[in-house]
């Protein structure tokens, strides 16, 4: 059981020295640290100890004078203050109520002052004003900086998770295939074996020849049959390699329906190669054609690989200057790739693209950074299940990216708060709020800028981007 402000000892105030440690207090002179200290209280606390619960009032400025706190929300976010700092309710903060559950992780002693008392200190201390002020300007900024690159560790985590889901698949059939080609080239090499030992006829090994050569092409990409017709066709291939004395007949069927083999091929290969031959000739055939398909299963795998890889290069922008012509649309398809995991099992994408845009002088992988907030957002807004339009058009002298969702749209209540950092209406752990902040900073960073409009069934967040870039150095783009 957690214990809770189990404190070792209190005292009714903490020494002047102790106040002369904290350099925010270091420099006041002795008249003004007997008045802080004779308004404060100091508390000992053992390790582990709870000091502050989640959701109390926020009533006292906190100041750590040994030891070290660390405060964790629900959302699993995590701060540490040590002795030295200032921290709690400050003068002109806006906090009402603690957002997280503080605990001391050595034994701690803190000196707190009753926010009653704040008026009367800032009047009899005046040099504390600016620097409490600059102590609450930090806070703000350090928390503000570890949620942003909180937000960015999890969408890297959620775009890593995707696109190793996105790589598995084509290098698990590369590999399938791979795996499945050994086997194929110990057949063929053990039935050519058989024709030698045996004396495959001349005329026969230059026909089997021309056929090896000839049926990839002839066959072209293999065909998509319905149960139906694919049950059809290995009846009547495993029918005509019974009524020849084929052994395995089922399993030649099967496989050389999925190579394109007709009835009218076998009765090809039967006028070419003696009976007592033809077994030997079906099973190198059927393996010589499989290591075709095989090579071209790895080949497209392989080949989906390079894509993801390349993809990604491009949707980081690496080895390349921060700054540089853009395409747009080429920064969105690379996005879209990033996410189909999130996107392929239940959204409809529909693109409407104006080709004909200039490219825009950007921050690329910024860029992308908006498209997949957005992207996101509506997503999650459709819960999975919807249609996304992406529309670029030129709009003066910007090129203008409209993303829309059949979503349920925006509720009034909130679309004053829409790009306030913090903000969002996903469960806890779920947001931090501050993806369409991001969305916001970085199209003002461009000169550009991003407003929306939503009812009931359609959301549209319109993003526009000046051709000239960021500093207005771009080439211009006449009307």
């Amino acid at each position: 059981m957690e214990s809770v402000i189990n404190q070792t000892d209190t005292t009714t105030s903490p020494s002047i020295d102790e106040l002369k440690s904290i350099s925010t207090f270091a420099d006041i002179p002795a008249e003004g640290l007997e008045w802080l200290a004779s308004h404060m209280e100091v508390t000992d606390f053992e390790a582990g100890q709870i000091i502050i619960h989640q959701g109390e009032p926020a009533e006292h400025l906190t100041v750590i004078l040994r030891g070290e706190l660390r405060g964790e929300r629900e959302d699993g976010r995590v701060y540490i203050a040590r002795a030295g700092q200032v921290t709690g309710l400050l003068p002109f903060s806006r906090l009402t109520h603690f957002p997280l559950t503080s605990r001391a992780t050595t034994p701690t002693r803190v000196a707190r002052l009753h926010k009653q008392h704040f008026d009367e200190m800032l009047h009899q201390l005046p040099v504390l004003q600016g620097r409490l002020v600059s102590v609450l300007a930090d806070r703000i900024r350090e928390t503000t900086a570890a949620d942003q690159q909180r937000e960015k560790l999890m969408a890297l985590g959620r775009l890593s998770a995707g696109l190793a889901h996105e790589l598995n698949n084509p290098a698990s059939a590369a590999r399938r295939a791979a795996d499945n080609l050994r086997k194929a080239l110990a057949s063929v090499r053990s039935a050519a074996l058989k024709l030698d030992k045996d004396g495959l006829p001349q005329d026969s090994r230059v026909f089997l020849a021309k056929l090896e050569c000839d049926w990839a092409a002839q066959a072209g990409p293999q065909s998509v049959l319905d149960s139906l017709e694919r049950s059809d066709r290995e009846d009547e291939i495993s029918s005509w390699l019974q009524q020849h004395h084929i052994e395995a007949a089922w399993d030649l069927a099967t496989a050389l329906v999925d190579l394109g083999c007709t009835r009218d091929t076998l009765e090809d290969v039967a006028k070419h190669v003696p009976s007592q031959f033809l077994n030997n000739v079906l099973v190198r055939l059927t393996a010589a054609f499989t290591i075709s398909r095989l090579a071209e299963e790895i080949e497209n795998s392989t080949g989906r690989i390079s894509e993801l890889v390349r993809s990604i290069k491009e949707y980081s922008y690496m080895d390349q200057m921060p700054e540089q012509k853009v395409d747009v649309h080429t920064g969105i398809e690379n996005t879209l790739l990033m996410l189909r995991h999130r996107l392929k099992n239940g959204i409809e994408i529909v693109r409407d693209y104006d080709r004909s845009l200039p490219e825009v002088c950007a921050h690329g992988s910024e860029l992308n950074q908006i498209w997949t907030n957005l992207i996101v957002n509506a997503a999650d807004a459709m819960n999975g299940n919807g249609k996304l339009v992406i529309r670029t058009l030129r709009d003066s002298n910007c090129a203008r990216v409209e993303v829309i969702d059949n979503g349920p749209g925006i509720p009034d209540s909130v679309k004053s708060h829409i790009f306030e950092p913090f903000f969002t209406t996903k469960p806890v752990g779920e947001g931090t709020g501050l993806g369409l902040d991001t969305v916001s900073r970085i199209v003002r960073n461009h000169r550009g800028d991003v407003s929306f409009e939503s009812k009931p069934g359609e959301t549209r967040f319109i993003v526009r981007i000046p051709f000239d870039g960021p500093n207005g150095t771009g080439n211009k783009v006449s009307g």
